[in-house]
């Protein structure tokens, strides 16, 4: 009876920590070299941007080597516009999104920028 009882209670533990993960979702992780205080998602291709993103944030801005909740999105591939604290606004195209998974960008892919 207290062998079934641990087994069970394992499972349990298990099981929650599985259900914890996908409660993550898909999260946005900032490798630029600056602050991102606007953050906006678009379906590859169409430049039909969504809501800032930025605004799930406590503080409403992802410091750099910081993750970002992300909400209303599908996994798929996206183009993504940001906007950073030294002025610039740049956009990522073709940024791969999955499910209950993080994506980055880097600075060496801000290479489409205007301030």
């Amino acid at each position: 009876m207290r062998i079934v009882l641990l087994t069970l209670i394992a499972f349990a533990l298990v099981g929650s920590s599985v259900v914890a993960q996908d409660r993550k979702g898909i999260r946005f992780w900032n490798l630029t070299l600056y602050t991102v205080t606007t953050f906006q998602m678009s379906p590859a291709g169409t430049n039909n941007w969504g809501p800032d993103q930025c605004k799930n944030d406590r503080d409403g801005t992802v410091d750099h080597d910081e993750r970002l909740r992300i909400t209303g999105i599908e996994p798929g591939r996206y183009d993504v516009k940001l906007a950073d604290k030294i002025g610039r606004v740049c956009i990522v195209r073709n940024v791969e999104v999955k499910d209950g998974a993080v994506f980055s960008i880097e600075e060496r892919q801000l290479t489409d920028c205007r301030r």
